[in-house]
């Protein structure tokens, strides 16, 4: 696996793999790569001839106060399991070189609707952040496919309405939520859970799950189902974000039976936000 840290770098390499005709997938990941991210990897590498995975701690995407000096670098470890599943290269910029006239001045993407809910409404900017490194990537390694989590439905929601709205041309994955054995989602934040809160974690997800099985029961009375959750989760020990039955495609909240579902989520425990859905 070749690890490249240069645009020319990372352009030469693309161009030759464009001459042999092959097939390119992207993984774009913040690092601190965990088996969510290492399945993103082994998807791409069934759908393309080559994958090529970026290790970047976005600034633009945290806000004030939220942890990009502490986000776990684990540059290391990322590799190795990068090479154990096979990646061809990893691109691992710096921020002056994603940013080289600072974030002030930074030309920016941004999906407006999409982006103003749920996580959006709580963390201003961040899906700012989040379409504008992924377009800047999606230019600089112009691939066939990229892969992308379904633990972040809001943000995959988002980046696929960007690929239409820009007229990008690449297919967008989506890869189905890696879970721990007791179904907390898979993320790097899990990291900063004590032993305590960890035990507790799994209870989103099991709540999520209640609340599916009402709406399917025919229970429709979404708002009230919500604001039950929350104070589950209260009880449980996290601090509630939000609980939104939403719609699927538009995301906004769900006010009709018939209308495909899915369930969002975000609470806090004690000091890590953590975030999950479920599709109804």
């Amino acid at each position: 696996m070749k690890i490249i840290n240069s645009v020319p770098a990372l352009r030469a390499q693309i161009s030759a793999w464009r001459q042999n005709g092959e097939r390119i997938a992207f993984v774009p990941t913040m690092g601190n790569l965990h088996n969510g991210h290492l399945t993103l990897v082994d998807v791409a590498k069934s759908r393309a001839d080559r994958v090529i995975v970026s290790i970047f701690v976005n600034p633009m995407q945290f806000g004030k106060n939220e942890d990009l000096d502490s986000y776990p670098r684990t540059l290391e470890a990322d590799c190795a399991g990068l090479t154990a599943h096979h990646a061809d290269a990893v691109f691992t910029p710096t921020p002056e070189l994603m940013y080289p006239r600072g974030l002030d001045v930074q030309t920016y993407v941004e999906v407006p609707l999409l982006g103003d809910l749920h996580c959006g409404a709580s963390r201003a900017g961040h899906f700012r952040g989040v379409s504008t490194i992924v377009c800047k990537l999606f230019n600089l390694v112009q691939p066939d496919i990229a892969c992308f989590g379904q633990k972040d439905y809001q943000q995959l929601a988002i980046i696929r309405q960007m690929v239409t709205d820009l007229s990008l041309p690449i297919e967008i994955i989506g890869v189905p939520t890696e879970r721990a054995a007791d179904g907390l989602a898979l993320s790097s934040r899990n990291g900063y859970l004590n032993a305590g809160q960890r035990a507790i974690a799994p209870t989103l997800y099991q709540l999520l799950q209640q609340l599916r099985a009402e709406i399917l029961a025919g229970n429709h009375d979404y708002r009230s189902l919500e604001q039950q959750t929350k104070q589950q989760l209260s009880a449980a020990g996290f601090t509630p974000d939000y609980i939104d039955i939403s719609d699927q495609t538009e995301l906004t909240l769900a006010t009709d039976a018939e209308q495909k579902k899915v369930i969002l989520a975000a609470a806090w425990l004690g000091n890590t936000r953590l975030i999950d859905n479920l599709e109804v």
